[in-house]
């Protein structure tokens, strides 16, 4: 029996037939729903800042339409939160003994703190939470995380009047020191945006984890520092090393560091850690860029499954 060379099938005289794939790149077809390059992803959100603006504002408009006092309740929660820990910390535990004007103290870390965990809790649900509009529209997914942090930043720059007229009427008024805060709160944001981002993407994959964050966050919350003070714990305790560095570059930490020192008086720089603004920037960039890379790296997978 003699072997047989097996040819492809011909399309014309002398001509193979094309495969599907190469068919389609020769007319400049792509599959629907790929991951666009990096550059051009960065492009679309772009694009698309417009609805970015225009989605956190109506986000932030629409949160409290259904109660009866409304937007005031962005004012009333932190400083709610600020009073029962005062209550708890400041009178029955009393920290405020080694806290000088432990009120503004008290108050600017809890409203910092708020600004990150509101934007992690958001970015738990930016995906999974909007998953008619993921599944009905073809857009950087990205904006959805995006958009969701910088409702929290309007709404921080709105709380951010309230906590002026705290601080004055306990006497922390204006000065050139203030100007700090604002490097210091695009830094933050930044960090922020990058850890709603990771946030995203794992709870579109894994949505209870929306269910955990809550404990993790108050976790985190007793070890920053929003209401006692860590350089007053790390001079008073001998802890091991690696849990003086770890609550010194916490990142939660260090931003409330800055926002104090830049509006409270009384918080000096020997209060902050060493390099503290080089660890507040390496925050940023890592969880800005690093967020941001690792949430466009599932991009074609939001919305499936």
């Amino acid at each position: 029996m003699s072997s047989q060379t097996f040819s492809p099938p011909l399309a014309g005289p002398g001509r193979p037939v094309e495969s599907p794939g190469a068919l389609a790149a020769r007319h400049g077809l792509t599959v629907s729903g790929a991951r666009p390059s990096l550059r051009a992803y960065t492009g679309q959100l772009w694009a698309r800042r417009h609805f970015i603006t225009a989605f956190a504002t109506a986000r932030l408009t629409a949160q409290y339409s259904q109660a009866k006092l409304g937007q005031l309740w962005q004012l009333m929660t932190p400083l709610l939160n600020a009073a029962v820990y005062y209550l708890i910390f400041g009178v029955l535990l009393g920290t405020s003994r080694d806290v000088p004007d432990f009120v503004p103290f008290l108050v600017t870390g809890v409203f910092i703190w708020t600004f990150t965990a509101n934007s992690i809790m958001n970015g738990t649900r930016a995906v999974c939470g909007n998953l008619g509009l993921v599944r009905a529209l073809h857009f950087p997914r990205a904006s959805l995380p995006i958009a969701l942090a910088l409702q929290q930043f309007q709404q921080l720059l709105f709380s951010l009047g309230a906590l002026t007229v705290i601080l004055a009427v306990f006497g922390q008024f204006p000065s050139v020191s203030w100007l700090l805060a604002v490097p210091a709160l695009l830094l933050q944001s930044v960090f922020n945006t990058g850890l709603s981002m990771v946030m995203a993407r794992l709870a579109a994959r894994t949505p209870d984890i929306s269910q955990l964050m809550p404990f993790l966050l108050r976790t985190w919350m007793y070890t920053s520092g929003v209401m006692w003070s860590i350089p007053a714990v790390l001079k008073n305790h001998d802890l091991p090393q690696w849990v003086m560095l770890a609550l010194q570059c916490n990142p939660a930490a260090v931003y409330i560091d800055l926002m104090r020192f830049a509006l409270i008086e009384s918080y000096t720089s020997a209060q902050l850690p060493p390099h503290v603004w080089a660890l507040a920037l390496g925050w940023a960039v890592l969880f800005g860029a690093g967020g941001f890379v690792y949430f466009w790296k599932a991009e074609e997978r939001y919305g499936r499954g």
